[in-house]
């Protein structure tokens, strides 16, 4: 039998720790990121307006006149899946789905919870002092608190449908990829992996959430503007991809960053 030293038990000991804690921090950057995407989506927002342009007026399908109006979420949203991209680099699929269904849970907790915050009784006092707002105009604040916060059920079943299948795809496709690309171009498998994932989100959250109550072609046409939106923003995330991956590898250190990526590249169950 091998003789193990102490110096290899201590070696042992600050891998496993900086190991757990890099999936700690990571985990917890996707959760709170989706939880508050969840949470502040909403609210839809003029892109054009925020950046200063009229409204584009864009005439796709049916007439139909399509602005670049999309929900605060989106804000976030790449965030979670840079993130995701990054844990699948040192976690494997196994680490990204684990982080899936934890955060799909805690939604669904949250979600429970600001329902039974709704279902509370207002106290007067507090209907007293929060009815006038900064203009001396009155309002009902419970029924903004609950117009703010409530989602219907069927928004609520879409998001985190379309979550879970866009989070096991865009594992799946980042790991093949890193099968092929090796330890190299990381900005390949997870901007190709984050785009084919996102255009299954993008449409299913729409169909799940919206139809019929949307037409078909009303979907398609909402899906195609968050989809550029979302490419867009997925080429602009390569650079902070790239200083994510650098800071980590400074933290790990470079034989630990190395036996990692090893590691998570024979993860597949």
């Amino acid at each position: 039998m091998q003789n193990i030293t102490s110096y290899e038990i201590n070696k042992e000991i600050i891998y496993q720790t900086k190991k757990r804690n890099l999936y700690f921090l990571l985990g917890a950057v996707v959760i709170t990121n989706a939880l508050m995407a969840e949470m502040i989506g909403t609210k839809i927002f003029s892109l054009e307006k925020t950046l200063g342009f009229p409204p584009a007026q864009i005439s796709l399908f049916a007439d139909f006149l399509l602005d670049f109006n999309l929900t605060a979420g989106v804000v976030l949203w790449p965030v979670v899946f840079v993130c995701s991209d990054i844990i699948n680099e040192y976690f494997g699929v196994k680490g990204v789905r684990q982080i899936s269904f934890i955060t799909a849970g805690l939604i669904l907790y949250a979600f429970a919870t600001i329902a039974i915050a709704i279902y509370l009784q207002p106290a007067d006092n507090w209907l007293q002092y929060n009815s006038v707002d900064n203009n001396n105009q009155k309002f009902n604040i419970n029924f903004a608190f609950e117009k703010i916060f409530s989602q219907s059920n069927r928004i609520i079943l879409g998001s985190l449908t379309a979550f879970i299948v866009a989070q096991i795809l865009d594992a799946y496709v980042f790991y093949r990829l890193r099968k092929i690309t090796g330890s190299k171009n990381i900005w390949l498998r997870a901007t190709t992996s984050t785009l084919i994932s996102q255009l299954f989100d993008s449409f299913i959250v729409l169909f799940v959430a919206f139809y019929p109550q949307f037409t078909f072609f009303e979907i398609i046409s909402i899906g195609i503007i968050n989809y550029i939106y979302k490419f867009v923003i997925a080429i602009l995330m390569i650079p902070i991809l790239y200083l994510i991956h650098f800071t980590i590898e400074r933290y790990l250190g470079y034989e630990f960053s190395k036996r990692m990526v090893q590691e998570a590249g024979h993860i597949t169950q």
